[in-house]
């Protein structure tokens, strides 16, 4: 006998729940991809995906994960030889960086760690002794997805300004486009890259770069331009096929359309922000109260600094790795493993684990989640202070 038999819950940091909408208005025979309805819905898209990102410039549709966002920012803006800083906070700014080190960028790293955000006088300070202003851009991650780390990104572009230096500012929203405010515009981000599939709440398959007028002069120097990447066509394609440089993600679209008409013209993005702040609040609650006793602790203290759209928690190994067994075969629950937290093989890998709470989440979905998560620590004989699920649920009886 297993409690786990029933519909699953996928609670890891993407890809997040799909909605019943979203995959119905996938299910569906293959459309034209040369006129019609699907041409006409793509160009719908647009505005809208402008909207969440707060952003009046342009956007750039890819048939790519994240990881190939990345290279598509970085395809159209620099050139071997040239020199960036990048501002990590946890695995995926290293990533960004190592990628553009393949393609011949001189990446300069300032790494704040696992457990803080990025420190902007640091940065200021950093930027001002660059008085040659040898960097090129400045690579951000607003959340890291491994270490649930959110920083100021208007704090980096203002570092900038104080500075006076004319380095473009990038910022990875990936874990957390759609989850946590991002103001593109008003933030003075240059250029930022999200995937469909966590927030947006689409299955895996679709990225995009968003881009303004600053970023898109770039591109005509940009030595690192290939065909596939050139955002040039994607922006204001005259075909069709120029939005994805061939064959269209068809039900991916399809998929899309529906997420953006839940968030922007349903539930609107200041109502899907709240949500996503209330629920993260609850989340914090029970961990905080369970880690008054015993080795639970989230891994970001101060919350100002925690993502609405995933927590990362220390337990300690080897409870980490055990209790996501225990609610995944007991409970019917994924909770993601402590990626970026330390290296696999080492045994600390086995002391974290991850809870995702991004997109299509309720109320019933995270306290179902976080009572199988005290279950499993009163399974597993783990210490812990009682009381984590009450704590939860008194912060949603008073949303």
């Amino acid at each position: 006998m297993t409690l786990a038999n029933g519909r699953q819950i996928i609670a890891i940091p993407g890809p997040s729940v799909m909605p019943e909408r979203v995959l119905q208005a996938m299910h569906r025979p293959a459309p034209n991809i040369y006129a019609g309805a699907l041409v006409d819905m793509t160009h719908s898209i647009v505005p809208d995906l402008l909207t969440v990102a707060g952003s009046s410039s342009h956007v750039a549709m890819y048939i790519a994960n994240g990881h190939g966002a990345w290279e598509a920012a970085l395809s159209n803006t620099l050139s071997r030889g040239d020199k960036v800083l990048v501002l990590a906070t946890g695995r995926f700014a290293h990533g960004w960086a190592d990628m553009a080190g393949f393609m011949g960028v001189d990446c300069e790293i300032i790494d704040f760690g696992k457990r803080a955000p990025i420190d902007l006088n640091r940065v200021e300070d950093h930027l001002r002794a660059d008085t040659g202003h040898t960097y090129k851009a400045v690579l951000t991650v607003q959340v890291d997805t491994s270490t649930s780390v959110k920083s100021d990104i208007a704090g980096v572009r203002a570092a900038l300004d104080a500075a006076g230096h004319p380095a473009m500012l990038f910022c990875d929203c990936i874990a957390c486009l759609g989850c946590d405010e991002f103001l593109m515009d008003a933030w003075g981000v240059d250029v930022m890259v999200a995937g469909c599939q966590k927030g947006l709440m689409t299955p895996p398959g679709m990225s995009f770069v968003f881009f303004n007028d600053k970023a898109d002069r770039a591109r005509d120097t940009a030595g690192n331009l290939s065909h596939y990447w050139d955002w040039r066509p994607r922006m204001k394609p005259e075909l069709f096929y120029q939005f994805f440089d061939g064959t269209a993600p068809t039900h991916h679209l399809y998929g899309l359309r529906e997420a953006l008409d839940m968030i922007v013209h349903e539930e609107g993005l200041a109502a899907v922000y709240a949500r996503h702040e209330k629920l993260a609040h609850a989340i914090w609650a029970a961990f905080e109260t369970w880690g008054q006793a015993g080795p639970v602790e989230l891994n970001v203290e101060n919350p100002a600094h925690r993502s609405h759209a995933v927590t990362s928690v220390r337990i300690g190994a080897p409870h980490g790795t055990a209790l996501r067994d225990w609610v995944e075969q007991k409970a019917g629950i994924t909770l993601g493993i402590g990626l970026g937290m330390a290296e696999p093989g080492d045994p600390a890998w086995h002391g974290f684990f991850r809870v995702g709470h991004m997109g299509h989440v309720n109320a019933h979905m995270v306290l179902g989640t976080l009572t199988s998560i005290e279950a499993a620590l009163t399974a597993l004989g783990v210490e812990f202070a009682p009381g984590g699920a009450a704590a939860a649920a008194k912060v949603v009886s008073q949303a």
